[in-house]
């Protein structure tokens, strides 16, 4: 295992399983470092081969995340979904993110998950629910309008 290496003055908080591994306080399997994030092998994947990619300071969610820091984090998820297919002989890939609900860790990770056709993954995701009619679904819009808006 490569321990990944902390990038000068990063804030890390000492109790932070994924700020203990950026630091190389904590081993694990690093696929790519760099000065804004590290991404290593999930130690409990989905599939092999799944990737989380953190970055080196201490974030907590993505509403967490600077504006700046948007397009270098997820360029570099952009690159580990873009070679995964190649590099694991897979079809494609999951990516996904939490945010409070279901985030493990309360530090900002995006899940890059190995995909092939049939891999069984179905149940990976919750059962939908219908709107009970067009007005209620108008609502919950104008709702998310009137909050992105205000």
């Amino acid at each position: 295992m490569v321990p990944a290496v902390p990038a000068g003055g990063s804030p890390v908080i000492s109790d932070c399983v994924f700020c203990d591994i950026i630091a190389g306080r904590t081993a694990a399997e690093v696929v790519l470092a760099d000065p804004e994030v590290v991404a290593f092998l999930d130690a409990r994947p989905v599939f092999k081969g799944h990737v989380l990619v953190v970055p080196r300071e201490h974030i907590v969610t993505l509403a967490d995340l600077p504006a700046a820091a948007v397009g270098p984090f997820f360029q570099r998820v952009q690159r580990v979904s873009a070679v995964m297919p190649a590099a694991l002989d897979c079809q494609g890939t999951f990516v996904a993110e939490n945010n409070v609900v279901s985030q493990s860790v309360p530090h900002l990770h995006v899940h890059v998950v190995p995909r092939t056709k049939g891999d069984g993954l179905r149940g990976f995701f919750w059962p939908r629910h219908r709107y009970e009619s067009d007005e209620e679904a108008a609502g919950y819009a104008g709702r998310l309008r009137a909050a992105l808006d205000g």
